[in-house]
């Protein structure tokens, strides 16, 4: 969504790049503060009533986005749909993934993200689409109403079911293994914050996801230029498709002995060369989708690959906290990609 959100604030109002790309930062530090307390929710309301919580603040924001005549009213749709967007982002889905799968979790995870990544295939060609044909407010009407209504059959039929009510336990783990504490995992807290394991795990996946993020957020409004809006949106579509595969492949290939950190940074590696084959984007077309492809294939990987990391380096219980905490870490650092990248795009006149 922000990517096709700043595009089309900028082309309804007029507004600068940088002003826009700001209320993307806001919207990624508000969802910050939120994911970082998620398991706190989670205790406090269940992941059902969050998950339904979150979806109804994010449609409010979209529309707030679609809708805002003054800076300030897109700035508070920023805090509602950052609140909500966290509730259905990647440490949401760890927690859904995680009562259900241990051993086999790089599979289960990589599949579960994948439904995000076909949701970003569909919107971004189809948010630019419903917007020409009938106008931003419209829109958000119409894609909001639906992902209100189908997280609440998800909410009530699906996340509400928990293995122990099937009389089923985790694959991997014994029937008769003890229940992990949620409040063991709180105490160990302090002692993360010198685990060299965890600040490195959180220090890489934040200064990935920066670079991710705040190329991410520009790239439709780069490639409308140079493609037009709708084939930049089928561009845009492709990278998730990309990001689909890089995932899948990582997640059914990787061997169990594997060293994770050694992947994630192959994974890396991809997406450095895409952004380079990029840069020629402006002489040679072809460059927009070999970058594209390249790219995206590390997409996926950035968001799954570190909960993976943690289950290897964590013992159960603290990796129930240590995947918010470096959620959390990475969201607050690379909230501010989008304004740095929209002020460098100002500053260079792109």
């Amino acid at each position: 969504g922000p990517p096709v959100f700043l595009h089309a604030v900028v082309q309804r109002t007029g507004w600068s790049v940088a002003l826009v790309s700001a209320a993307v930062t806001l919207h990624f530090l508000c969802g910050t503060l939120i994911v970082a307390n998620l398991p706190r929710l989670y205790r406090r309301w269940g992941v059902p009533a969050v998950t339904l919580a979150g979806a109804v603040a994010l449609a409010l924001g979209v529309s707030g986005w679609a809708r805002a005549a003054a800076p300030w009213q897109l700035y508070a749709a920023a805090l509602f749909s950052g609140m909500g967007w966290v509730t259905l982002g990647a440490a949401a889905v760890n927690a859904l993934i995680s009562p259900w799968f241990v051993k086999r979790r790089p599979a289960a995870l990589g599949m579960a993200y994948n439904g995000a990544s076909v949701g970003g295939i569909v919107f971004s060609p189809l948010w630019v689409f419903l917007i020409a044909g009938y106008g931003f407010a419209q829109a958000a009407w119409w894609v909001g109403a639906a992902m209100v209504l189908v997280i609440a059959a998800l909410a009530r039929n699906v996340f509400a079911v928990t293995p122990q009510q099937l009389g089923q336990h985790p694959d991997g783990v014994p029937p008769d293994a003890p229940a992990q504490a949620a409040s063991a995992a709180l105490a160990r807290v302090p002692r993360l914050w010198r685990d060299r394991a965890f600040v490195s795990l959180g220090a890489g996946m934040a200064l990935g996801l920066f670079a991710q993020i705040g190329l991410i957020a520009h790239l439709l409004s780069l490639l409308a230029p140079l493609l037009g809006e709708q084939t930049a949106g089928i561009a845009m579509g492709l990278a998730t498709a990309s990001a689909i595969a890089g995932r899948s492949l990582v997640g059914w290939l990787m061997p169990a002995s594997a060293d994770r950190r050694l992947v994630s940074c192959l994974s890396y590696g991809a997406q450095i060369g895409g952004s380079l084959v990029l840069m020629l984007a402006v002489e040679h077309t072809w460059a927009v989708w070999v970058g594209v492809l390249l790219f995206g294939a590390g997409i996926g990987n950035a968001t799954s690959l570190p909960p993976l990391i943690a289950q290897t380096e964590f013992a159960r219980e603290d990796a129930l906290r240590v995947v918010p905490l470096i959620v959390a870490m990475s969201q607050g650092a690379y909230a501010f990609a989008p304004t740095v990248f929209g002020v460098l795009r100002t500053l260079s006149g792109n």
